[in-house]
């Protein structure tokens, strides 16, 4: 039997509101913490099963999605999800501005990407059946 359940990246972000915005308003994430009180510079925002930290840290720490660093790179997290098409469905009609629209790829996946306010690359797919 397996201890390991979920993973949470880490994200660090220019801006704490405008990315828990984006996660809430665009992806239908939930607010699972924000702080501290008064001056937040930390939140998490989940889905399901799933948590994405997110950090301001300082003006002059900038996000570096992996994307910018190499081409290779093309994600910052998988997202794995059982009904991708569903969930593209969902989030075309909410408006959501797609990287890659859903498709299966060369790597034997079925999904789509999506980069969220600071470019960080979210893939949401799983391997095609």
């Amino acid at each position: 039997m397996s201890n390991l359940t979920y993973v949470s990246p880490f994200f660090i972000v220019s801006n704490l509101k405008a990315s828990v915005t984006f996660y809430v308003d665009k992806l239908g994430f939930e607010v699972r913490y924000i702080g501290p009180d008064g001056d937040p510079f930390f939140a998490i925002v989940g889905r399901d099963q799933i948590s994405i930290m997110l950090k301001a840290i300082a003006a002059d720490i900038k996000p570096v999605p992996n994307h910018t660093r190499h081409e290779w790179a093309r994600w910052d997290a998988f997202i794995h999800a059982a009904e991708p098409d569903a969930l593209f469905e969902e989030y075309s009609s909410g408006g959501v501005t797609f990287r890659k629209s859903i498709q299966d790829d060369d790597d034997g996946l079925r999904g789509f990407e999506v980069a969220d306010a600071d470019g960080y690359v979210l893939f949401f797919g799983r391997p095609k059946a």
